[in-house]
């Protein structure tokens, strides 16, 4: 980087952060199409000879607790791995 006559360089943009915004992400359309079909299944009146049938309310949250727990974790890795912030995120604080 060349410097400029007073001796200083100019200011290199930063790079973007390295993880997209959540809503962008395949884990989060996963996410919401899981807990789609848990709700969908909560309240499904079907034979409790075939297939999943949760009707219990508490077992259904469950399954949404443990769903968001691992959503929540899985985002939480994916942004561990970003040390870098971009310029705008800086100069929010």
């Amino acid at each position: 980087m060349p410097a400029m006559r007073d001796g200083h360089r100019e200011p290199m943009p930063s790079p973007g952060t390295e993880t997209k915004q959540a809503f962008l992400t395949t884990e989060f359309w996963v996410y919401a199409a899981a807990v789609a079909l848990v709700v969908i299944a909560a309240f499904w009146r079907g034979s409790a000879t075939n297939g999943l049938n949760i009707n219990n309310p508490n077992q259904a949250w469950w399954y949404l607790t443990v769903l968001t727990g691992g959503y929540l974790i899985s985002r939480g890795l994916s942004k561990a791995g970003s040390a870098r912030r971009s310029g705008k995120e800086r100069s929010m604080r």
